[in-house]
């Protein structure tokens, strides 16, 4: 076991990822605001692989709505627990595999494809671009596919402005050249983009961007710089509406640390 592999398996053995989108006010506003989209794009039975699936989080909660679920996850820890979480439950087929080769999937099956982590964990343009057209050849034509990524201004903001003790210098060597160009490459584990880098790395494939959207816009940044920081259930509601209705304003995208690019498959 080697490098994405190995850097991959490692991190979540060790990482609760089962409750991470409800346990924070960031992660429900992430949740939220995903499904809040997905939804606009369902109809009843239709075929949906979220690749990526973490332990289940989201492939489970859609699958009890009633559609016909594939989920597929690339790490062991993750995979056992989706495997588990999802016993009982008929209309979910479960899978281990890798996002850059989903042979077990066939062509022009689903209707919506979630491409939801593994972009977070590719670190070549070759893997990248192989992911997004593995999840372009299982969607079906004029199919929609849903791509999760990280900004890399927010992982400056949050890893090292605010949590690692203002490190700013180890932040932009781990994520820059000296020439501020941003950089990939496992150790990172979580790699972040430029928007504008990672549209363009869409565009590369048979896949036509509709809409970038930010899933947690800038709660993120309040919540982990503040200990303290609490929201009521009155307030968050207040803040999940102006969240919704801004969340695809090009100018606060950068600030979210998950972001979402909706397309069409051609």
């Amino acid at each position: 076991m080697e490098g994405r592999e190995k850097v991959v398996n490692e991190f979540y053995a060790q990482y609760v990822e089962d409750n991470r989108l409800d346990r924070s006010r960031r992660g429900q506003m992430e949740f939220i605001t995903t499904m809040h989209y997905i939804h606009q794009y369902l109809k009843p039975g239709m075929k949906v692989a979220e690749i990526g699936a973490g332990t289940g989080r989201l492939s489970i909660d859609l699958a009890k709505q009633g559609y016909d679920m594939t989920s597929v996850e690339y790490s062991d820890a993750n995979f056992a627990k989706l495997q588990k979480n999802a016993e009982g439950i008929d209309n979910i087929r479960v899978l281990q595999g890798d996002a850059v080769n989903l042979h077990q999937l066939e062509d022009n099956t689903y209707d919506v494809t979630l491409l939801f982590g593994p972009m977070y964990h590719l670190y070549s343009e070759e893997d990248q671009l192989a992911a997004l057209k593995e999840a372009s050849r299982i969607t079906k034509p004029d199919g929609k596919v849903f791509i999760a990524f990280i900004s890399v201004y927010a992982i400056m903001y949050t890893n090292y402005l605010i949590e690692q003790c203002g490190d700013m210098r180890y932040g932009l060597e781990e994520n820059y050249t000296e020439d501020y160009k941003v950089k990939h490459f496992p150790e990172q584990l979580f790699t972040g983009f430029d928007i504008t880098e990672f549209e363009e790395l869409v565009d590369k494939t048979p896949l036509k961007r509709i809409k970038t959207l930010a899933t947690d816009g800038v709660i993120e940044l309040v919540e982990i710089g503040n200990e303290n920081f609490k929201l009521s259930e009155e307030n968050f509601e207040v803040y999940k509406n102006y969240h919704l209705a801004m969340c695809e304003k090009r100018e606060l995208l950068g600030s979210s640390n998950h972001l979402l690019v909706i397309c069409d498959n051609q």
